[in-house]
């Protein structure tokens, strides 16, 4: 991180540049190289998209950082905190990535927005989803608690919604042509009398009173905007993909800072001292302030203006150029800008063409970059609807329809390409990272010049802290074509796991119990031992010979599953969900005198009140029995406990559907139906009656889920069943569970869209 100027404010409402020195001004001061305190932590197993902060109470006197991504679980955590700590809470209910969070006024709740079209209200404390605001037609992607009373949400439907903290709807506001991308409440000093401010990928900030009313439109931004944050002077900041923060003082545009980056993906501001922050694509944080006593040192700041002077704007970015129709040097001296932050060409004397911003505060024209041409590996643009582009993809939807074009540049960041690709073309939020990372892959070596940058990875990773079981599907695949997928005939795992993590977590766990006294539930050394050696064991090998660690190790991870306090049995259920498919002695021991199912289920582990990835895991423990003869077994000895189980727990979510849940459950019930159906095993009356208890379960599921992938699953499972059983299922499935009004329910959703699922239902319906 690094700290720049943004100079003392000449009278309003005029701003000097970021790092010139005003007119009639003393000397810039010195202060002493800027300090930071920090803590990097790895809060999740996917990307990060969306940070909060709740600022301190009795308990956390530090305060929490509250983090949501792709993993779908909200984080809370101290400030200062280990990466390998537990969190301080973990908020469990949205079914697609968390890309949008605030704190309320009062700091009593949490809001948050996600791709699985809800937003949601957490009490601060109680960590449970308070109530659900439903009723989106796209993403949430901007979330406003805007007082103790009112929240606002932004939508990729094109809608602001103003909702009741009760989850009444109170008005719905036509915000624009485009995706909404950020929401900001605006303080009574704000001269224009609006209440807050919405921003959107049309590049337009509009300000709105909280009855619907819009106050006013500013234009100035050149592309998407994603961030809006206000200052406590009244003035709104705002940031985006056209490499720029915009500081506006009611309707005008008074300051624009212009990073050296292709987007400026964020900005906050210190309400206690009015101090900006940026984050942008070449992976810098930067303070500017306006406080001379916290300005960075003068070569800092010369640093950052020759860099943005230096740095290459790709030609799509701002437009067809005309090298001949464009003005000389000699304009800059001449020509005064109407507006702030307008951009003027220049032409060179060299042929070059340099990029020029208006300064209204000191009335000159600031370089920020050199216009270069945007070429790939080979030099030549494809044109598409007008524009050039560097590679223009066919992609291949749906059999018998012509291919969709997929238009990308390589300034682009892949994320932002394949987001409008998906928004244009009306397709599913699930084909992102498939989509994104088409576009690394089929770009990669090409570069643009001095403006290549790299694609903003997790630098941290998932191997840095451990989580309760990896995700265990990929993003969908966009296919060429699609086979038939029923019946299904081979048993799904869920195996993925980092064993050095789950080990390590166990160890610290333990001392943990032995420090607070509670020793008779601990592991001992020896017992630990044997407990390390096997996770040594599962690591190396998918399948485990008999042996002695197998043996003595089974029944202590399943005491660690089972005895330990709810909040620490993570560990020991991720290896004995891994155990169950890697050896048979999982499914033969005697867990005090019970088989592991019973011994699990009398635990209580599913039983209400529910701890949602205890229940989770056990479940993934449930449907890895398949693995093995044994296990399957077992799992069909206990069939009706299972189920009834599964169903209870599953009802005891419903208030907070979780999506790892219920895929987990899902792909239990795929295991049964492959089981009930598989080649040479007799149809019988049991078999059939139990087929029609899954089929009852499936059909509830699929009615009420949104979620892609667990539908996905559950019409897999209730195809295969319908399929390969044929008679009494077949018939049951028409007349009594009404299936086909189910599919036509499932065809007209959001999910329905999707190619993969399409093919499922027209194969079900076949089968009927």
């Amino acid at each position: 991180m690094m700290f720049a100027r943004w100079p003392s404010p000449m009278p309003m409402p005029s701003f000097p540049p970021l790092g010139m020195q005003p007119s009639g001004s003393g000397s810039w001061c010195q202060p002493l190289p800027p300090t930071y305190d920090y803590t990097i932590t790895a809060h999740a197993s996917a990307f990060i998209n969306s940070l909060a902060y709740l600022p301190p109470t009795p308990e956390f006197p530090e305060g929490l950082v509250l983090a949501g991504g792709q993993d779908t679980i909200i984080e809370a955590r101290q400030p200062s905190k280990a990466a390998d700590d537990n969190a301080d809470a973990m908020l469990l209910g949205h079914a697609h990535n968390v890309c949008a969070l605030d704190v309320s006024p009062d700091s009593g709740w949490i809001v948050s927005g996600s791709w699985d079209s809800t937003a949601r209200l957490w009490k601060v404390g109680k960590w449970e989803c308070d109530v659900v605001l439903d009723g989106h037609g796209g993403s949430v992607w901007a979330v406003l608690a805007y007082d103790k009373d009112t929240v606002i949400t932004g939508c990729a439907d094109q809608n602001i919604r103003i909702f009741s903290t009760s989850g009444t709807l109170r008005k719905t506001i036509k915000n624009s042509s485009d995706v909404v991308r950020a929401l900001c409440r605006l303080p009574a000093s704000n001269p224009t009398g609006a209440q807050f401010a919405s921003a959107s990928n049309d590049g337009v900030i509009r300000l709105f009173t909280l009855d619907g009313e819009l106050v006013a439109s500013l234009h100035g931004h050149e592309s998407f905007i994603y961030s809006l944050a206000s200052l406590p002077s009244g003035e709104l900041v705002s940031s985006g993909e056209d490499r720029t923060v915009r500081v506006w003082q009611g309707t005008q545009c008074v300051q624009t800072i212009t990073h050296p980056a292709i987007s400026v993906w964020g900005v906050a501001v210190c309400n206690e001292t009015g101090d900006i922050v940026t984050g942008a694509s070449d992976r810098i944080a930067r303070v500017f302030s306006r406080n001379p006593e916290r300005h960075a040192a003068a070569e800092v700041i010369q640093q950052f203006e020759q860099t943005v002077k230096e740095s290459a704007i790709p030609e799509q970015q701002v437009g067809k150029v005309n090298k001949e129709q464009l003005p000389g040097p000699e304009f800059l001296q001449q020509k005064s800008g109407t507006k702030e932050g307008q951009v003027q060409m220049i032409r060179e004397t060299d042929g070059s063409v340099t990029a020029h911003t208006w300064s209204s505060a000191t009335q000159e024209w600031i370089a920020v970059g050199t216009v270069v041409d945007s070429v790939g590996s080979s030099g030549r643009k494809t044109e598409y609807l007008g524009q050039d582009y560097d590679y223009v993809f066919d992609v291949d939807i749906e059999d018998g329809k012509p291919p969709l074009k997929l238009p990308y540049n390589l300034s682009q960041n892949p994320y932002e390409a394949a987001t409008k690709f998906i928004q244009d073309n009306e397709l599913p939020m699930g084909y992102l990272d498939q989509v994104a990372n088409f576009i690394t892959q089929n770009t990669q070596g090409a570069s643009i010049g001095q403006s290549s940058e790299p694609v903003a990875a997790d630098p941290w990773g998932s191997e840095r802290r451990y989580r309760p079981g990896e995700a265990e599907t990929a993003a969908p695949s966009v296919p060429q074509s699609r086979p038939k997928v029923l019946p299904q005939k081979t048993y799904l795992s869920i195996r993925t796991a980092n064993l050095k993590v789950i080990s390590k977590k166990l160890q610290e766990l333990n001392e943990k119990l032995v420090s607070e006294g509670s020793k008779d539930i601990a592991l001992d050394p020896t017992e630990m031992e044997t407990v390390v050696a096997l996770c040594g064991q599962v690591e190396s090998s998918q399948r485990l010979k008999d042996s002695a660690a197998v043996e003595s190790g089974v029944p202590l991870i399943f005491k660690v599953a089972t005895s330990w306090p709810a909040a620490n049995r993570l560990p020991g259920l991720d290896l004995l969900r891994l155990l169950a498919a890697a050896t048979p002695f999982a499914a033969t021991a005697e867990y005090r005198g019970e088989d592991l199912v019973t011994g699990l289920l009398s635990s209580g582990i599913l039983d209400s009140p529910l701890n949602v990835n205890n229940a989770m895991l056990t479940i993934r423990t449930f449907a890895n029995l398949f693995e093995t003869t044994a296990g399957r077994n077992l799992a069909m000895t206990r069939f009706d406990q299972i189920l009834t189980a599964v169903k209870s727990a599953l009802a005891g979510s419903a208030s907070a559907p979780n999506r790892n849940l219920t895929i987990a459950a899902t792909t239990l019930y795929i295991n049964f139906a492959v089981y009930l159906t598989s080649e040479g095993r007799e149809l019988t009356p049991e078999s059939a009656e139990r087929g029609l208890v899954l089929l009852e379960e499936l059909t509830r599921i699929i009615a009420v889920e949104k979620d892609s992938e667990a539908i996905y699953r559950a019409l897999v499972a209730m195809g295969t069943l319908i399929q390969a059983l044929g008679g009494e299922v077949r018939s049951a499935a028409k007349e009594v569970y009404e299936v086909g009004s189910i599919l036509t329910k499932v065809s007209t959703s959001g999910p329905g869209k999707e190619p993969r699922i399409k093919g499922l239902v027209d194969e079900i319906r076949s089968a009927l």
